[in-house]
């Protein structure tokens, strides 16, 4: 039996152990993210550019990735809606804002047939706004030339505070000493200000009127005797509702002559109650009756636009306060709502632009006169992450500039290597050399190095804490099969070697069968902190966009676009 008690009291306590630590975890709903990627094309100067579009590639919403070019297109997608605030950003640094104005379909219809010839896709043009430069905190505080004189503390000249209770002052000198409070001061024009004792009400009055000594003439010099003119203000209790108290009971210790003398000189000093006089009343919450008696007269009823003196507590001023501004909204509205309105801004408004304000970007100009940035949309106010890798000084790039070469060389070899013997056997039989001359003739072209023009290499720390990301890109001299594209994408192991996560080479000629890709930058596309390289596939006469997450060496391909032309 003790076993069993033991055991049941054992698992008691590992439950409610349990529970208490269960309680003690407190689990944050996720937040719900919807963010839309672009890439914003111009031509010319990007504060005023001669064309400009906005491609949408990826939209994530409910926790997956949607091509943004088609998702909820009834009649617009939903990441093209006028009015969406585009980020531009470089590396996850923002550059400047697009505000979108309008979207187009770009379709192209067969004349003949009425048949679609091709479908570009959807487009987005705004008007582009760089960055507010922040303001001059104003000019540079500059050192004071004149310097500060301190002055002792024993200046006769000063003004300085003493207490009257007789001791020596604590900030004067220690030979000056202050008077005490029953004299008189001596100065007889300083006013004074002497505490009255709640007793000596007007009974004072009677007193001070019957006393004649010297010693009472002399004080009235100094302070003046009650002005009967003065108004004064008394508290009054419940049960008078004749006369002055005071006056009745000093009337009643005089006799019948002084009596009225003092009634007299009372009546002058405060007047009898006016009926006439406006009150002020403490209404208890309880009284309704007398309340009700005294609207009848003079009194008027409650108003409800009346200010009124009524103490709330706190909860009924929160309520009555939120009465209050709901009924000003509704009743007054928005100042916005009239369209006569007239409106200051600086140059033209957004929504008032048209195609001929933004022209549009059609068709696929030159390499060389395009240029390319990521665009974010996004409601919450994230923080600016930079996911670009500075380098540490110049010999640093020409290391990694130097691997990433070698890397690139050996995917052109390898590539001019089977395209070479890809031509080889597509030769006829008979006029197909023999093997040894072939070797000889594919030999030399391997073993030297295939010059490459244009190099560009970036740096980026794709998340916190992650191996560093290079990506390589050139091309070589040619047309057509003689104009080859690499792309090499490489992370930096703990040994410093570059291990390769994406390798690509074509060209010209076959850019339909493997496309080119062409780095546009990296971007957080589901707001995790984490950047995905962001890439454009271009064939031919058609390109997509693609997002990869690179992580330990390894590439994924996450997000693909459908085909436009």
């Amino acid at each position: 039996m003790k076993n069993i008690f033991g055991g049941i009291f054992l698992a008691c306590v590992v439950v409610w152990g349990g529970a208490v630590s269960g309680q003690t975890h407190k689990v944050e709903s996720p937040l719900s993210v919807v963010r839309a990627v672009g890439v914003y094309e111009w031509t010319g100067d990007m504060a005023k550019p001669t064309a400009s579009r906005l491609i949408p590639v990826s939209l994530f919403i409910e926790g997956k990735l949607e091509e943004a070019g088609v998702y909820l297109a009834r009649p617009v997608p939903f990441a093209l809606l006028s009015g969406n605030v585009y980020e531009l950003q470089q590396a996850g640094v923002a550059k400047g804002t697009l505000n979108l104005v309008y979207a187009r379909h770009m379709q192209v219809e067969d004349t003949s047939t009425g048949a679609t010839a091709f479908d570009d896709g959807w487009f987005g043009y705004g008007s582009y706004r760089g960055l507010t430069a922040a303001k001059k905190s104003g000019s540079a505080l500059k050192p004071s030339t004149t310097l500060a004189v301190v002055k002792g503390s024993r200046d006769g000249d000063r003004p300085h505070f003493a207490n009257k209770t007789g001791e020596t002052s604590a900030g004067g000198d220690s030979g000056q000493e202050s008077k005490s409070t029953g004299k008189a001061a001596e100065d007889a024009d300083r006013p004074t200000m002497r505490r009255r004792d709640s007793g000596s009400g007007d009974s004072a009055k009677s007193t001070g009127a019957a006393k004649t000594d010297s010693s009472t003439a002399s004080v009235d010099k100094t302070t003046p005797a009650d002005d009967p003119d003065r108004p004064t203000m008394k508290r009054r209790s419940t049960g008078d509702a004749g006369g002055d108290t005071a006056s009745g009971t000093g009337g009643a210790k005089q006799d019948s002559s002084a009596a009225n003398t003092d009634k007299a000189n009372t009546d002058k000093t405060t007047p009898a109650d006016d009926p006439d006089r406006p009150t002020m009343k403490r209404r208890d919450s309880s009284d309704t009756g007398s309340d009700t008696t005294a609207t009848k007269g003079d009194t008027p009823a409650d108003d409800a636009d009346r200010p009124t003196l009524k103490h709330h507590s706190a909860e009924q001023s929160k309520k009555e306060r939120g009465r209050d501004d709901t009924a000003s909204v509704s009743g007054v509205g928005s100042l916005n709502d009239d369209p006569n309105r007239p409106n200051l801004h600086r140059g033209k408004p957004a929504s008032a632009m048209t195609e001929a304000d933004l022209p549009k970007l059609t068709g696929m100009p030159k390499e060389i006169e395009l240029h390319q940035m990521v665009a974010v949309s996004d409601a919450a106010n994230s923080e600016t992450h930079d996911f670009a890798r500075a380098w540490e000084d110049d010999a640093e790039r020409k290391v990694i500039l130097g691997k990433m070469q070698v890397l690139a060389q050996k995917k052109l070899l390898s590539y001019n290597l089977a395209s070479s013997a890809a031509a080889a056997a597509a030769k006829p039989v008979g006029k197909r050399p023999p093997n040894s001359k072939l070797r000889h003739a594919v030999g030399p072209e391997i073993a030297s190095a295939v010059p490459v023009v244009e190099e560009e290499l970036k740096g980026y720390a794709l998340s916190y804490g992650g191996d560093v990301t290079y990506v390589y890109t050139a091309h070589t001299v040619g047309t057509g099969a003689s104009l080859e594209y690499v792309t090499e994408v490489a992370q930096a192991g703990a040994m410093g070697e570059l291990k390769p996560a994406i390798e690509s080479v074509t060209d010209a000629a076959h850019l339909d069968r493997n496309p080119r890709m062409r780095l546009v930058d990296a971007v957080d596309a589901d707001a995790s902190n984490r950047a995905s390289l962001l890439f454009e596939l271009r064939g031919q006469s058609s390109r997509q966009f693609a997002l990869y997450r690179v992580i330990g060496s390894v590439a994924e391909q996450v997000f693909l676009t459908g085909t436009t032309q």
